[in-house]
């Protein structure tokens, strides 16, 4: 079976497309293996991406998380989808379904963009204690739950450890939450950092969080409601501005597409 490693803006993933209907792999054990960063190919997650029409352009686009669960919306696995069905079937614009919500993509010279829903905001969910301080998180929800704590300096906090204890908060049980932690750099720029549920680890970079960073900054007042630019550890900002039709309900995100590599596994 073939596959890609492709990241979008350092969120990485093995990508298989087009997969046969007679291949009813348990995917969520296959996820687990693949993306095992000392014995799989190392990822952040698997994307099984599949080609359910042709007008209008739909493609099926699974997400497993590294430890098995599933995705219900991962911006970056989709912007990565996209970008190789314009490789290889040359599409430019296309919906894609995840967990049921359907998305609409655009890929042009420099950047891949998909749309990202934006449903329940709800301030000060949780609190915490950060290098001595409480601090409050909001959550917003983007297509899957994020929670998010604006702070004066992000590089001096040890996103793993204090991530994982809100992670598991009792206010976001049972299902738990990603958590983001937001700098403001100026009136249209964020700076974040982003640790994972389903990878349980910090990532690279997030999608859905930066989608989440932008709303909860632009609910505190700190960056104007238009295109906000969200700078990741990557080194690879994400563009997150409203949709243009629902701009209370949708947002796109956009950054780069960059595939690393092939292969074929057993």
């Amino acid at each position: 079976m073939r596959f890609r490693k492709i990241h979008g803006a350092g969120n990485d993933f093995v990508l298989l497309t087009d997969l046969g209907p007679a291949d009813k792999r348990e995917w969520p054990k296959e996820a687990e293996r693949l993306c095992a960063r000392r014995t799989g190919i190392g990822a952040d997650g698997l994307v099984i991406s599949s080609r359910v029409s042709d007008e209008p352009t739909v493609l099926e686009v699974d997400c497993f998380n590294a430890d098995g669960s599933v995705a219900t919306m991962c911006g970056n696995a989709l912007r990565c989808a996209a970008w190789a069905a314009q490789c290889d079937q040359g599409f430019r614009t296309m919906q894609l379904r995840m967990a049921g919500v359907l998305h609409e993509a655009t890929v042009d010279t420099n950047s891949v963009w998909v749309t990202a829903e934006v449903g329940a905001i709800e301030p000060r969910v949780l609190q915490t204690i950060i290098n001595g301080r409480p601090t409050w998180f909001d959550s917003a929800h983007t297509g899957t739950e994020h929670v998010v704590a604006v702070v004066d300096d992000v590089d001096a906090i040890h996103a793993e450890v204090v991530g994982r204890v809100v992670r598991h908060h009792k206010n976001v049980a049972p299902i738990g939450t990603n958590v983001n932690f937001v700098q403001r750099l100026g009136r249209q720029a964020l700076k974040i950092r982003t640790y994972e549920r389903g990878v349980e680890a910090e990532t690279l970079s997030c999608g859905s969080g930066a989608v989440a960073a932008v709303v909860v900054a632009t609910m505190r007042g700190l960056v104007a409601k238009r295109e906000v630019t969200v700078h990741n550890r990557a080194g690879e900002p994400l563009t997150v501005r409203p949709h243009h039709d629902r701009p209370e309900r949708a947002a796109w995100v956009g950054g780069p597409v960059t595939q690393t590599f092939e292969g074929v596994y057993a």
